[in-house]
């Protein structure tokens, strides 16, 4: 009989992904596209500055979110006090979108959950602090250096 090994966090949270991404492709968003979405839900956000919150290249990040406004989901705009600046916000469009992705998640991550015993939901607010303070940290250390 096999012994049973402790959960690798990093596994977990890999295949936990595939839950989210498989849910996010119900109304046509990559992970990405899910991720750069949620992050301008919080409020508008320069190009370059999403590049870095989402932990890619800034040619990258541009890919993503042509998609978006193709779709009509994310607007650019030049920033007032910088006109070589592109800003980007979620548009009306990209809000519902965002809700139905979030609602498809919650609904499919739930029903995984219903299966085990039973995960909280709220025990991930510690992580989402420690990112937002790693990010903070990152970020400081990052203009520090230049």
């Amino acid at each position: 009989m096999a012994t049973e090994l402790p959960a690798h966090p990093g596994r977990v949270i890999a295949r936990l992904a595939r839950q989210v991404e498989l849910a996010a492709a119900t109304v046509d968003l990559t992970l990405s596209q899910y991720r750069a979405l949620s992050l301008l839900a919080e409020g508008k956000e320069a190009a370059s500055a999403l590049a870095d919150k989402l932990a890619v290249s800034r040619p990258s990040v541009t890919g993503v979110v042509d998609g978006l406004v193709v779709r009509g989901l994310v607007e650019r705009h030049h920033d007032d006090g910088d006109r070589r600046r592109i800003g980007l916000d979620l548009t009306a469009e990209g809000a519902s979108v965002l809700a139905a992705a979030d609602d498809e998640i919650k609904r499919r991550l739930e029903d995984v959950a219903s299966h085990g015993p039973q995960p909280g939901f709220e025990s991930l607010q510690p992580w989402r602090e420690a990112l937002d303070a790693y990010r903070a940290a990152k970020h400081s250390a990052k203009v520090g250096a230049a």
